[in-house]
């Protein structure tokens, strides 16, 4: 799971409570991760990955995973701490914008309600919840501010690299994800496809797309509005692909099934493959660059955090 994966809000299909419910996995400054939260949470990192707890046979390779989802939500409670620490406070209207959103996405307050009370919040637990997540979003973002890449070694790369430039067929475009474990029924997999025709609709009645996949989307891209940037081929799932390189710009799909689950597909531009000239290479530089560093600020960052916090993991022993 990518970092900023618990840095959103989660879906309500399978949002992870905060509050202590028996044994601790782990410890942060005193403060518990109960082996009830991991556990949820377990579900939800597998299934970002398109796996399901039962298809994992070998022990070691499970308790690795396990470490590792215990790893995410360590670094979660740094992150909230540490908002707490700084004093950042996420006004009221904020996180009512927020929850209004995600309450519109889910097709109304009757839904919602029923939703919350499915994954075990009421709407006071998810109003406080939403609150910490965007806490913790905004701290991780102060956290790893970097500068603009330096303009000679950006000059330097793009010289060393210049040949390999030439762009090919590329598209843009972003996308709503509603996850389907693998193994799932019949029944299971058309509710999730239902869910997502539920969202095209509102979309194509004026909705807008990047802020139905903010509240919506199971995927990592929802923080940005479901942007996956340009791609060329060969880069996504077959199935995503061949549906994203068939359509217009302006267009978006009927729901796309992948070994992951459902996608709703919207094409912003599609480009022929072109020679890169000059300008536009040093600007593929530059953002190749800056991606570099901010996922170094970002290890940096979680790393600082662990060793300046008091961590005691419980689950491991």
């Amino acid at each position: 799971m990518k970092l900023n994966t618990w840095l959103i809000l989660m879906s309500l299909w399978a949002p992870v409570a905060f509050s202590s419910n028996g044994p601790a996995a782990a410890r942060v400054n005193g403060e518990e991760i109960s082996e009830f939260r991991l556990e949820r949470f377990f579900v939800e990192y597998l299934e970002d990955q398109g796996r399901a707890v039962g298809s994992i046979r070998n022990p070691t390779a499970y308790k690795q995973l396990r470490r590792k989802a215990l790893d995410a939500l360590i670094d979660k409670e740094l992150l909230w701490q540490e908002a707490v620490k700084r004093g950042v406070v996420i006004s009221d209207a904020v996180v009512k914008d927020q929850i209004d959103q995600t309450r519109e996405a889910m097709g109304g307050t009757e839904v919602f309600v029923r939703r919350l009370n499915d994954a075990g919040f009421d709407e006071a637990g998810f109003t406080e919840y939403t609150r910490r997540e965007l806490a913790a979003q905004q701290v991780y973002a102060e956290l790893t501010k970097v500068d603009a890449p330096d303009e000679q070694q950006v000059r330097a790369f793009y010289e060393e690299h210049r040949a390999e430039m030439s762009r090919p067929e590329e598209v843009q475009a972003r996308h709503i994800l509603v996850k389907v474990p693998q193994g799932a029924d019949a029944a299971t997999i058309e509710a999730a496809r239902l869910r997502l025709s539920e969202m095209r609709v509102k979309i194509t009645q004026g909705a807008d797309f990047a802020s139905v996949a903010r509240s919506s989307s199971e995927d990592d891209s929802a923080s940005a509005g479901g942007e996956l940037g340009y791609f060329p081929r060969g880069r996504m799932l077959p199935e995503f692909e061949a549906t994203a390189f068939s359509m217009a710009a302006g267009e978006i799909s009927e729901p796309v099934r992948t070994a992951v689950g459902w996608h709703l597909i919207y094409l912003q531009n599609h480009q022929e493959a072109a020679d890169v000239t000059q300008e536009q290479g040093l600007e593929m530089v530059r953002a190749y660059l800056a991606r570099q560093q901010q996922t170094q600020a970002r290890l940096q960052a979680l790393a600082q955090l662990r060793s300046s916090n008091r961590i005691e993991r419980i689950d491991d022993d």
